[in-house]
């Protein structure tokens, strides 16, 4: 149950904030974000050690950022399926995903964001779907933006934990201060109203609409969220800020990557 949660104010000095939260079984290994890519030298990302890719990639040098929420539907054939973790890489590195036969992928949704804007890329067989996002607040689920996805979860329990994450927090977001993160100095000063929120609100790990989460589904694996990535992009701005989930309380487990 990946979330990732876009506020877009074109008139503000930092018009586009990414939140990018990374849900996964807790025993999958990944690195956090570096320049991993010898033959992309210049993009940042956290590795999956698993597969080889990224659930979000930077571009410093077009001031890009793109992540990867898992979606539902049909899946790649076996014999030809590719990891999807490619998918954020190629997005920052070339403009897009539009030149790809996504046939290979399983479902996905790609959030891509720039100074200027963003936009969500869905894929579940078929036809891929394009939405430019508006100004505001705008939530994208593994049920898509804002849950609307034509391929959505069966489950009626998962569906309800996503509507329950995404109508607390953006609830939360909208009520706090909209921050404008400098390019220099620690999370907290940084991102001020809205950090308490993004590591979690002080909901429990298995509330209904906890943002940082941990679950057991009962299949003898912990489901949990593993991190927390904050982007903001502006004309002469690029931040990143990471945290290894859950985070200390006082903005003490964050670091600035460096791009």
């Amino acid at each position: 149950m990946c979330t990732a949660f876009v506020s877009i104010e074109p008139e503000s000095a930092v018009p586009v904030l990414l939140l990018s939260v990374r849900d996964e079984y807790l025993g999958r290994a990944w690195l956090p974000p570096d320049r991993h890519w010898p033959q992309r030298p210049g993009l940042l990302g956290g590795l999956d050690l698993m597969a080889g890719g990224t659930w979000l990639a930077v571009d410093p040098a077009r001031s890009t950022a793109a992540c990867l929420l898992n979606g539902f539907g049909p899946p790649a054939p076996a014999g030809t399926r590719l990891s999807r973790g490619e998918l954020p890489l190629t997005a920052v590195r070339e403009g897009g995903i539009g030149h790809l036969d996504l046939t290979p992928y399983d479902p996905f949704h790609l959030v891509q964001v720039h100074p200027g804007g963003a936009r969500v890329t869905s894929w579940g067989g078929g036809r891929p779907s394009e939405h430019e996002l508006p100004t505001g607040l705008s939530v994208v689920l593994n049920d898509g933006l804002e849950g609307l996805a034509a391929n959505r979860t069966a489950s009626e329990r998962i569906r309800a934990l996503m509507a329950a994450r995404a109508d607390h927090f953006r609830a939360r977001f909208a009520a706090a201060p909209r921050p404008e993160p400098a390019a220099e100095g620690p999370a907290e000063p940084a991102w001020g109203d809205w950090l308490p929120i993004v590591t979690g609100d002080g909901l429990a790990l298995d509330g209904d609409a906890a943002l940082i989460q941990r679950r057991d589904f009962g299949d003898g694996r912990i489901w949990g969220s593993s991190s927390i990535s904050l982007l903001a992009l502006g004309p002469e701005l690029l931040r990143y800020d990471f945290a290894t989930a859950p985070v200390r309380a006082g903005g003490s487990g964050w670091r600035r990557v460096a791009v």
